[in-house]
């Protein structure tokens, strides 16, 4: 097994992705491509930076004194299940030294690392972009079946789940769209929160470095009224929890 792990960076001290205070890697490589990806650099499979596992797990701990009792380790991306295998071993090691692990994912990909890799994860933050599944193809580029079956297998396994739902105006803001990702998310069990995170455009510099032209350069962020409109039906449809952020 290739030991090594592609990292495009690594956040210290964060707050956003998991319970308490986390030591967030951003991991390189995504299948998706979506089409708002507020870190496009991190899609290349190829790119990053070369780590260990014992880098990363020595990292974490020279951070340890702020994890508290509710803090630890959170793999984002990029996408962390392209790296599941290599990241086994750490996940052990923080479980291990009495943290918690954390997986902020897309969901995308199912093999048998994957289900090693979750034994270890206390947390899953889920984020399903959209339910239907024609315009999650336009937005992503990838299908929405495998994205929902991985809910469905990490609720089987007990998983406690975080969803998030990047909310675009104009692309997934429709009542009926609304409704029907709160009906499945009701229906996961172990659902824990529900984010609501509302579209912003802070990546789009990125595209220029990058030569890319950024395609929903005319969507604009969500209104208070649409982000009030979406947790209120994401309440009526029985989602506990909800945060807009």
């Amino acid at each position: 097994m290739n030991k090594q792990i592609r990292i495009n960076y690594i956040e210290s001290f964060g707050t956003q992705d998991g319970p308490g205070v986390r030591m967030v890697v951003f991991t390189q490589g995504c299948l998706l491509k979506c089409l708002y990806c507020q870190n496009p650099d991190t899609i290349p499979i190829q790119g990053g930076t070369e780590m260990s596992w014992e880098e990363i797990f020595d990292k974490a701990m020279r951070q340890k004194e702020y994890f508290g009792t509710r803090g630890g380790i959170t793999i984002s991306g990029g996408e962390p299940l392209l790296h599941a295998e290599a990241l086994l071993p750490l996940f052990k090691a923080i479980k291990e030294a009495g943290y918690t692990t954390a997986l902020d994912t897309n969901g995308f990909v199912w093999n048998h690392h994957v289900e090693d890799l979750l034994e270890y994860t206390d947390f899953i933050l889920l984020d399903i972009k959209h339910i239907n599944p024609h315009t999650h193809k336009k937005l992503t580029g990838v299908q929405l079946s495998p994205i929902l079956e991985f809910a469905h297998k990490a609720s089987q396994l007990n998983k406690r789940i975080w969803l998030r739902y990047v909310l675009v105006p104009g692309w997934n803001d429709s009542d009926e769209d609304l409704h029907e990702w709160a009906r499945f998310g009701a229906s996961i069990k172990g659902v824990e929160r529900v984010e609501i995170l509302p579209y912003h455009t802070l990546g789009v510099p990125k595209y220029a470095e990058m030569g890319q032209e950024y395609l929903l350069s005319d969507v604009k962020t969500p209104t208070p009224d649409l982000k009030n409109k979406t947790k209120q039906i994401f309440e009526e449809e029985g989602l506990k929890n909800i945060v807009v952020k």
